[in-house]
């Protein structure tokens, strides 16, 4: 009798054995997926990962089919999913889960692309009948509003039902009632998934500036010695066409290249780029794509004609790749890189890492500002080092003016949010014809909204957060859990009607430049204007185009776009960002800080950058305005040394959560009692973190502070120990512990 070991999709240690009747047994092989029952009524798609005789000492059930011909897993790959389960202490089901598309975990069939487009009914195809349809609608302004947008858009061509609902920022029921109204039909139109970007066109890529050379030789020279290299260059440096560079000479060599980026919105502008040249050799894989997309790319990189070039968000890792040359992290200090829930908790450049130290891959690490870690691990030698000092063409880097709004307040001269410095500088970016950039990390409208007669905030009921104000759909939101409530008309404390919103998030900024500047054509880039695909390039491209000329937004704004006419970049709130309570808020806010500012200034003459905060007189902030990385480095290098903390220990974070808090707050003595035990005082907690309640559950957190050195297998076999003794206590059963291994 032959047995097979399998991956289930579930949050289960271990794998399970199942046994293979002779009729199966000639089809079943590792990768393969397999139907196995589980409990008494479940079956579950499942993942071969080993084939034996070894007859288990207790009973087994039988798989039931097997659902490939060839595996859909490479050996490379299982490998890698191992390496991950062990490493950041999570179920390799999690794995599974993270890294398989959900078409892949089920018997699912596969229908054509299709989306639903909008057009004119037959009557209103005139521009008589439109303006009379405009008419007809005066009363009914958010419909107007749609319709207006719907001529708008289609001038480009066929519009989307995706696109409009995002352009009108419009409910369903509005866009029902143009329908209803026999004014708009709706029509569905088969669009193809995968990329048909035409044939390559390497004669397209452009002739490197002596600086772009040396870095690329030096490259090529540190891959001789080191798997992983790290290119510090300064922004708008060239580092995409030294990319581009090493990618064709991969290809030249017959390899394939898996090229990183942190956050989606990034895809756009550098798909348009590399696409120029590769065409239908390159792919793209991220999270916004479909699941039936993300299945037929995967079913692509394994078939005798894979893309040679995968363009990817952090899950992009996950694909199979039949000859792997080149993995490229680009903008490699990215938080966006790390999965922070649900598990695994997996950091996409640390798993390309072990990717390249496994097979004959070379890894770049690109970046204008470097994690800690990984400028620490060139310092020393383990990383190979390539600097880029020079922007392209000699753009100088921007004039960064720190506007000090503790006094501005004092003497009564800031308006809302702005400052007159900044105010007069878009004014005259915007007479010029050239294009703003405003960045507040906060979306919403408000963060909070307070009675301003007894006091009162509205608070989560899930959740230990005020609710965050959202205007447009005139609700108060957790960010934590995303409920959403009604804004309320008078306080429930004193029944006072005097509600007003604290703060400033980037919908309220939106309000008020709009009021301030009523001929910019403005828009906003955060998490509620980008939930879907479309929203991403339609901003980006109408930014790009020029067919907007204020650009507000989060951290998305700050990630490598690049525009050519952008002359000020506002940096509202700098002391957000700094009072963060992180060991790493200098580090996240140098790094965001510097990045944004070099969105200004990037073709033509010199940008200006316009930093708001109450404290000028911080290094750090001293350092963004001198682009002192060096300095910046090494104060925060001692720092780190004195405290203990990355890249001279290790951490590892341990999180339980519990419904009632009496009971975690047991659990997390208990947890550290016996960790102290084995790891000393190299225990920190537990501690209540700054959001001690989420979803319901109560959290407590321990810290273990690891020296460098330390035999993390054996500190992993010991906090699983801890785990299960707790565990194993009734009055825990339903407690959740879990594991973030080098957490950001």
């Amino acid at each position: 009798m032959q047995y097979v070991d399998v991956i289930l999709p579930l949050p289960l240690e271990g794998m399970f054995t199942y046994a293979v009747s002779p009729e199966l047994a000639t089809r079943v092989q590792v990768g393969v997926r397999v139907v196995v029952p589980f409990s008494k009524s479940k079956r579950y798609t499942a993942i071969v990962a080993r084939c034996h005789d070894d007859k288990p000492d207790f009973e087994v059930r039988d798989a039931e089919e097997v659902l490939d011909e060839q595996p859909i897993l490479m050996p490379q790959q299982l490998h890698l999913w191992q390496w991950i389960s062990q490493y950041y202490m999570a179920p390799l089901g999690d794995v599974m889960n993270a890294a398989l598309p959900a078409g892949l975990k089920n018997e699912e069939g596969y229908r054509p692309k299709t989306e639903t487009c909008i057009e004119l009914c037959e009557p209103y195809r005139t521009e008589q009948a439109q303006h009379i349809a405009l008419d007809m609608l005066r009363r009914a302004e958010k419909q107007q509003k749609v319709l207006v947008d719907y001529l708008y858009l289609s001038e480009g061509g066929e519009v989307t039902r995706e696109e409009l609902m995002n352009e009108s920022h419009c409910t369903s029921a509005v866009l029902k009632a143009l329908i209803d109204r026999k004014i708009l039909r709706t029509y569905e139109r088969e669009v193809g998934r995968l990329n048909h970007g035409g044939e390559p066109h390497p004669e397209r890529i452009k002739r490197m500036s002596p600086a772009q050379l040396d870095a690329y030789n030096s490259i090529l020279f540190q891959f001789l010695k080191k798997k992983v290299v790290l290119l510090h260059g300064v922004t708008s440096s060239g580092k995409t066409e030294i990319y581009i560079h090493l990618i064709q000479k991969a290809l030249d060599e017959g390899k394939q290249v898996l090229y990183l980026l942190p956050e989606i919105a990034l895809t756009v502008q550098m798909m348009d780029r590399l696409r120029a040249v590769f065409g239908n050799r390159l792919g793209i894989y991220h999270s916004r794509y479909s699941d039936a997309e993300r299945v037929e790319i995967w079913q692509k990189q394994l078939s005798r004609n894979p893309y040679d070039v995968i363009l990817g968000a952090r899950s992009a890792v996950f694909l199979p790749f039949q000859r792997l040359g080149l993995i490229i992290v680009d903008e490699e200090h990215e938080t966006s890189f790390k999965q922070q829930d649900p598990a695994p908790r997996y950091h996409a450049r640390s798993v390309a890492v072990m990717m390249a130290a496994h097979g004959r891959a070379s890894v770049l690490l690109g970046t204008a500002t470097p994690s800690m870690e990984s400028y620490f691990n060139a310092q020393t030698g383990k990383y190979g080092l390539v600097e880029l000092k020079t922007r392209y063409q000699g753009i100088e880097l921007p004039e960064i003016e720190v506007v000090d709004v503790k006094d501005l307040r004092r003497r009564k001269m800031m308006q809302g949010p702005f400052s007159p410095q900044l105010l007069g500088a878009m004014r005259k970016a915007l007479d010029e014809k050239q294009q703003v950039i405003l960045f507040q990390n906060r979306r919403g409208f408000s963060p909070m909204v307070e009675c301003k007669t007894c006091g009162w905030v509205p608070h989560c009921k899930n959740c230990d957060v005020s609710l965050t104000l959202h205007k447009t759909t005139n609700t108060l939101t957790c960010h934590y859990c995303g409920y959403t409530y009604t804004v309320p008309t008078q306080c429930p404390c004193c029944e006072s009607t005097d509600l007003r919103g604290r703060g400033y998030g980037t919908e309220k900024i939106e309000d008020q430049i709009v009021e301030i500047f009523p001929d910019a054509r403005v828009a906003r880039m955060d998490l509620d204007t980008t939930r879907t695909r479309n929203a991403y390039e339609r901003l980006i491209g109408d930014f790009a185009s020029g067919r907007t000329n204020v650009l507000i937004g989060t951290q998305m704004i700050s990630k490598g776009l690049d525009f050519d006419s952008v002359a000020v970049v506002g940096i509202l709130d700098a002391d957000s960002m700094l009072n963060y309570p992180d060991f790493r808020a200098y580090e996240h806010a140098f790094m965001m800080m510097a990045q944004v500012a070099g969105r200004a200034g990037r073709k033509g003459k010199r940008g200006h950058v316009l930093l708001q905060t109450k404290n000028k007189d911080l290094p750090v902030v001293q350092q963004v305005v001198r682009n002192d990385w060096q300095g910046f480095y090494q104060d925060l290098l001692e720092e780190r040394r004195l405290f203990r903390y990355p890249p001279f220990h290790h951490l590892i974070y341990i999180y339980m959560r519990h419904k009632t808090e009496s009971t975690v707050e047991s659990a997390a003595i208990y947890m550290g009692s016996l960790l102290r035990q084995w790891f000393g005082e190299r225990v920190l907690g537990p501690d209540k973190p700054s959001v001690a309640r989420v979803k319901t559950l109560s959290i407590r957190t321990i810290i273990l502070k690891l020296e460098n050195g330390i035999d993390l297998p054996k500190v992993r076999d010991y906090l699983r120990m801890a785990q299960k003794q707790i565990l194993q206590d009734k009055q825990y059963a339903a407690l959740q512990i879990f594991f973030d291994v080098d957490p950001l």
